[in-house]
C-alpha cells in the first residue's frame, strides 16, 4: 500500500514558478541569480505558511545548479540538483533555531561554515525561526554574518521580525512575504483537487481559502480534512458543516428581514444560530462583513473587492441593489459599535438582540434621517457690533414686541434695556436671543431676563422637571460653545452651579472679576438653559463667596486667648514649666 503524504508536503513548490502568490519576490531572486548579484545574508519574514522556507530551499538549489534553465530555474539533472532532490546534498544546511538557540549551537554552526562546499559553488545555511535565538547567540553570530567566507550564504526565516535585534537586520537583505490572496489560494486548491481526482465546488474552495487566512499550508491541511470528511465530492454544504462556518444564506435572509422591519423573524433566526453552536461575536462580525460586501457590490469599480465565489458574488450584487446606501452606512456603524461593546457587555445576547432591533428600524431612517443634536439646538446669534436704531415693529406672526416685560418672580425689579430693532432673529421656540442686544449691565445688580423668557405668556411657559445633573450638564455644554472666550469658559467649568431650590441655583465665585465674566453671558446662558432643560423658570445667580480670614495674633494675645478658652491652662503650664518666648 502506497504511503499517504499530506498535500502540504506532496505539493510543496520545487521551482520559483510554482510558488503561489509571491511573484514579486521570486522574480527578484531569479534576477539576482541571473546577474550573479548574490548577497551573503538574506532575511525572509512574513506570516506562517506563505513560502518562506520553501523559497529558501529553491534559492539554495538554484544557485548551486550547474546548468540553470533560461528562465532561471534549476535543471534537476546535474549532480547538485539530484543530491538536493534526494535529500543528500551537503551544500545545504538547515537549522531549527527554535530548538537550537544557545551560544553553543551557533558556535558549532560557525565552525561548520569554515568547511568549503564539495559539490557546487555555495554552502547555504537556512536558519528557520531565527527570532528564537537568544541575545547571546545573536551576538555570537554577528561577526560571521557580517564577514562570512565567499562561498557561504545565510538565509534567515522568521514570522516575527520585530524580535530580531537591529544589528542582525542591518546585515541582511530583507524580503517581506505577503499573505496568499484568496483567488490565488482557490486556483492552487483547484489544481490540487484536479490532480487528486476530487470534485470540488468553487464556493467550497473559497470557504477553505478564507478559513486559511492567507496561509497556503493551512489551506492544504484544511482541504485534506474536508476530503476525508466528504470523500471525493467536496461541496459547499459539507465544508461549512465540517469547518463550523456560518452559511452566507443566513446573512442574506437577515438583510431581507431588516429591510422589511421583521423584528421577530430576526430574533428567531439569531436564536437558531446560537443553538447551532456559533458564537454571538462571530455572528456579529460576520454580519458587519456582509454589510461591507453589500456596499462594495453596489459599484462595478469596487466589485473586485469581493472575496467570495462567483455564485455568492451574484447574490451580493442582486441584494445590494435593493439596499439604500444610507441604510448600509448606518448598518455598518451599528454592527461595528456592537462588536466594540461586546467584550464589556454583561448581557451579551441582549446586546446583539438590541442591535438586530435597531437594524430593523433603519428602513425609515434610511429615507428620513434622524435629526442630530445640531438640528434640534440652533446656535445663538452672535452679538452685533453696535446697537441698531429703533424702528417701527413689522407685523409678523408670533413676532415678540420690544416693550419690556415683567420680570420673573425670583428676580428683582430691573431697569429696562436700551431700545433695539424689533425684527430680531428668532430661535426654535419663537423667542429672541439677547445676544443681539448691547445693553451694558451692572455687576452688583442682576441683569434683566432674556426676552426669550419674557416674551412667552405665563400660561404657555414650560415647567418640565430636571435634576441637578441636568442643570450642571447644560451649564458645561454652554461653556463648551465659548470657543472665542476660553477664559470665561474655564471660569464656568471651575465654578459649577449649586442647587438652592428645584429651579434656582447659585454660582459662587472668588472675586468681582469672575462675577463680571459670568454676568456678561447671563442672558444667553438663561436662554440656553431654558432650551436644554425645557423649563422656562430655570434661573441662577452669581455670588461672591465669603472667605474666612484667620485673625493675626501676637504670641501674647494667642496665649491670653488660650487661657480664656481653657481654665486649666495656667495649671498645666506651671506643671510642665512652660514659658512664653
Amino acid at each position: 500500500m502506497e504511503q499517504y503524504i499530506v498535500s502540504a508536503r506532496k505539493y510543496r513548490p520545487a521551482t520559483f514558478k510554482s510558488v503561489v502568490g509571491q511573484e514579486a519576490l521570486t522574480t527578484t531572486l531569479k534576477n539576482a541569480i541571473a546577474t550573479n548579484h548574490l548577497a551573503h545574508a538574506y532575511l525572509f519574514c512574513g506570516p506562517r505558511g506563505v513560502g518562506k522556507t520553501t523559497c529558501a530551499r529553491i534559492f539554495a538549489k538554484t544557485i548551486n545548479c550547474a546548468h540553470p534553465t533560461p528562465d532561471g530555474e534549476a535543471c534537476n539533472e546535474c549532480e547538485s540538483c539530484r543530491g538536493f532532490n534526494e535529500q543528500r546534498s551537503f551544500n545545504i544546511h538547515e537549522l531549527d533555531a527554535a530548538s537550537n538557540n544557545s551560544v553553543d549551537d551557533i558556535r558549532s554552526l560557525v565552525e561548520q561554515v569554515r568547511i568549503p562546499p564539495q559539490v557546487g559553488k555555495y554552502s547555504v545555511y537556512i536558519i528557520d525561526e531565527v527570532h528564537m535565538l537568544s541575545t547571546a547567540a545573536f551576538n555570537a553570530f554577528l561577526k560571521t554574518l557580517e564577514e562570512p567566507p565567499s562561498y557561504a550564504i545565510f538565509i534567515l526565516a522568521t514570522t516575527e521580525k520585530h524580535k530580531i535585534i537591529p544589528t542582525i537586520l542591518s546585515r541582511c537583505q530583507i524580503y517581506d512575504f505577503n499573505r496568499i490572496r484568496i483567488d490565488d489560494a482557490v486556483k492552487h486548491l483547484q489544481y490540487v483537487a484536479q490532480n487528486e481526482g476530487v470534485t470540488a465546488e468553487p464556493e467550497a474552495l473559497n470557504v477553505i481559502a478564507q478559513k486559511a487566512d492567507g496561509a497556503m499550508r493551512d489551506a492544504l491541511s484544511i482541504f485534506d480534512q474536508v476530503v476525508s470528511f466528504c470523500g471525493g465530492n467536496v461541496t459547499y454544504q459539507s465544508v461549512i458543516e465540517n469547518l463550523n462556518v456560518l452559511d452566507y444564506d443566513y446573512y442574506f435572509r437577515l438583510t431581507d428581514y431588516f429591510m422589511a422591519g421583521h423584528v421577530t423573524h430576526c430574533l428567531v433566526m439569531f436564536d437558531e444560530i446560537l443553538r447551532k453552536g456559533f458564537d454571538a461575536q462571530y455572528f456579529i462580525s460576520g454580519l458587519a462583513e456582509h454589510f461591507r460586501n453589500l456596499l462594495v457590490a453596489r459599484d462595478a469599480v469596487t466589485k473586485p473587492l469581493l472575496e467570495v465565489g462567483a455564485t455568492v458574488a451574484d447574490n451580493y450584487v442582486a441584494q445590494a441593489q435593493r439596499c439604500p446606501i444610507p441604510f448600509l452606512y448606518k448598518a455598518l456603524e451599528i454592527t461595528n459599535e456592537c462588536d466594540l461593546n461586546y467584550r464589556v457587555s454583561r448581557n451579551k445576547r441582549l446586546l446583539v438582540e438590541l442591535t438586530l432591533i435597531r437594524l430593523c428600524q433603519l428602513t425609515n431612517a434610511a429615507v428620513t434621517p434622524e435629526p442630530t443634536l445640531t438640528d434640534v439646538i440652533k446656535p445663538l446669534p452672535q452679538p452685533t457690533n453696535a446697537p441698531q436704531p429703533a424702528s417701527k415693529p413689522v407685523s409678523q406672526p408670533m413676532q415678540p414686541q420690544p416693550a419690556p416685560q415683567p420680570a420673573q418672580p425670583s428676580a428683582q425689579p430691573q431697569p429696562a434695556p436700551k431700545p433695539v430693532a424689533p425684527a430680531l432673529p428668532k430661535n426654535k421656540y419663537g423667542g429672541v436671543s439677547i445676544a443681539t442686544l448691547t445693553t451694558e449691565k451692572k455687576v452688583d445688580v442682576p441683569a434683566p431676563k432674556s426676552p426669550v423668557v419674557a416674551t412667552i405668556p405665563v400660561s404657555e411657559k414650560r415647567r418640565n422637571a430636571f435634576t441637578e445633573y441636568d442643570f450642571v450638564s447644560a451649564w458645561k455644554a454652554f461653556a463648551d460653545t465659548l470657543h472665542d472666550d476660553a477664559h470665561t469658559a474655564n471660569t464656568m467649568l471651575n465654578f459649577l452651579p449649586i442647587k438652592e431650590s428645584d429651579e434656582f441655583y447659585n454660582v459662587f465665585v472668588f472675586n468681582t472679576l469672575q462675577q463680571k465674566e459670568l454676568e456678561k453671558y447671563r442672558n444667553d446662558i438663561i436662554a440656553w438653559l431654558h432650551q436644554r432643560l425645557e423649563n422656562d423658570f430655570a434661573d441662577f445667580a452669581v455670588r461672591i463667596q465669603e472667605q474666612q480670614i484667620d485673625e493675626a495674633f501676637t504670641p501674647e494675645e494667642r496665649f491670653a486667648k488660650m487661657r480664656r478658652q481653657n481654665a486649666h491652662f495656667d495649671a498645666l503650664s506651671q506643671q510642665l514649666g512652660l514659658e512664653l518666648k
